[in-house]
């Protein structure tokens, strides 16, 4: 095993009682990435950051942290800092000192811990709201000081679990961009957990798409989106149809490589059906078709090209793609 991975999973499962929540999952995340743990509820994300910040015990399998072995550690000798969705300040104390406070068990003197808490509040803009209790803090802010909390100690891997799920719309992208920075600029090597695809694409190094306790797809944003593995994938990503093939298995083409044309018009590859659905999405327009054998299948087009050769519901029409924009998914976890 290299230290030069921050995270190494070794064939490990979780199980409760009869439940097994991660089903032998190997991985390795390299230092100073952001990886983010995607997929739906209860697909074995959140029991994986748990086991690996020691909330959790393995019940088979190893967990490494920078080449050590940690399986057999508590968490506060992991060298991980973990930041909880609910943020869990306390409600009694400062920001300052709710930054402080992981210092102080840790048993830093009292003008060192408030000097290195002043340090990363005003890394996180946060230094005039030193004063104040959680109550008076906005809920960005909140997030904010648990940040700073979590990352006082210098921890070689932080781990969020659905940091952003509480905020706003606006204030998502903007905790986005906050997270991002501060990643970049402290080297951490960052482990979050979320179900929003949106969310890993604008923040990962490395993306683990997962179902049913099991890896379905590991690897850079793009490649995910680009190409992905498994139909399901391809689903929860979205952004994809998927075109049924002969034998067990699918094509899967991106919904913005996808053209419309009149049904007359001859395109191979294509599909024939009925246009269902037309969405106006700003800087393009979302024209969904009930093709002939049940599927719905979806095209994005820029909204110049659409107008330029409207559709309306209940047309017939045809949806074309060219074969180079289409590539094989299985349609089961290998």
């Amino acid at each position: 095993m290299s230290a030069r991975y921050a995270v190494e999973l070794v064939a490990v499962t979780k199980r409760y009682g009869a439940t097994v929540a991660v089903d032998n999952v190997s991985l390795r995340i390299p230092e100073g990435n952001y990886c983010c743990l995607l997929g739906p509820s209860g697909c074995g994300k959140t029991s994986m950051l748990r086991m690996i910040a020691g909330h959790e015990l393995i019940s088979d399998g190893d967990i490494l942290i920078s080449g050590q072995n940690v399986g057999s550690l508590p968490p506060v000798s992991r060298g991980t800092a973990m930041m909880f969705q609910s943020y869990a300040l306390f409600p009694h104390l400062s920001s300052l000192d709710n930054v402080a406070f992981s210092l102080k068990m840790r048993g830093v003197a009292k003008a060192e811990r408030r000097a290195k808490a002043r340090e990363f509040l005003a890394l996180i803009h946060m230094s005039d709201y030193a004063d104040r209790l959680p109550a008076q803090l906005s809920g960005g802010q909140q997030q904010r000081v648990a940040l700073a909390r979590a990352l006082v100690t210098h921890p070689k891997v932080l781990l969020l679990d659905e940091p952003l799920s509480a905020l706003d719309p606006f204030l998502r992208g903007r905790m986005r961009e906050e997270l991002k920075r501060l990643q970049n600029e402290l080297g951490i090597t960052f482990i979050h957990v979320t179900h929003s695809q949106e969310e890993a694409m604008a923040l990962a190094d490395l993306v683990v798409v997962m179902e049913s306790g099991r890896i379905q797809q590991a690897d850079a944003p793009r490649a995910i989106f680009d190409r992905p593995s498994t139909a399901f994938v391809a689903q929860f990503l979205g952004g994809h149809n998927l075109i049924p093939r002969a034998g067990d298995g699918a094509l899967a083409v991106r919904t913005d490589r996808c053209r419309v044309l009149d049904a007359a018009t001859a395109a191979e590859p294509s599909l024939l059906g009925q246009v269902s659905a037309i969405e106006y999405q700003g800087s393009r327009v979302q024209v969904t078709l009930a093709v002939d054998g049940g599927i719905r299948a979806v095209s994005h087009l820029p909204d110049e090209v659409f107008y330029a050769h409207p559709f309306r519901i209940g047309d017939r029409a045809r949806l074309a793609w060219s074969d180079a924009d289409a590539h094989p998914v299985s349609v089961a976890i290998n």
